[in-house]
């Protein structure tokens, strides 16, 4: 058995396709558009073959993100495979003006890791 793949709402349905693509290497498809509803999706591809539906819809409203300490979904993890790609890809996200909430660093059960606030406040951990 396999996840087969994790959705998110997001309000800027392009943004957040351009933001999994440029720093996480996600492959999109051609969308999908529901026009009775004004359901939207991608499906954003990776080379593990893990997959992210990142959708939007006109009356699905904004989760409360504080506390973002909360029960359910809290983060989405991308393994890049050495301690170099992890600090590489954090400083281009700080760079490029997202927050850096923890690391680069090995946390207290051996994992190096950096956990940044992306696009829409969605938390991405970026791991060996």
């Amino acid at each position: 058995m396999r996840i087969e793949h994790l959705a998110v709402y997001v309000d800027d349905l392009e943004g957040a396709k351009i933001f999994f693509e440029k720093y996480f290497d996600g492959k999109s498809n051609s969308g999908y558009h529901n026009e009775r509803s004004g359901f939207r999706s991608y499906f954003i591809s990776f080379d593990s073959g893990a997959r992210l539906e990142l959708m939007n819809e006109p009356e699905v409203g904004k989760v409360d993100a504080l506390p973002r300490k909360k029960h359910g979904y809290t983060h989405v993890a991308f393994s890049l495979g050495s301690k170099e790609k992890v600090e590489e890809a954090t400083a281009k996200l700080a760079s490029d003006g997202f927050e850096v909430l923890s690391g680069p660093r090995t946390t207290g059960d051996g994992y190096f890791e950096s956990c940044i606030v992306g696009f829409e406040d969605i938390l991405v951990e970026i791991t060996v």
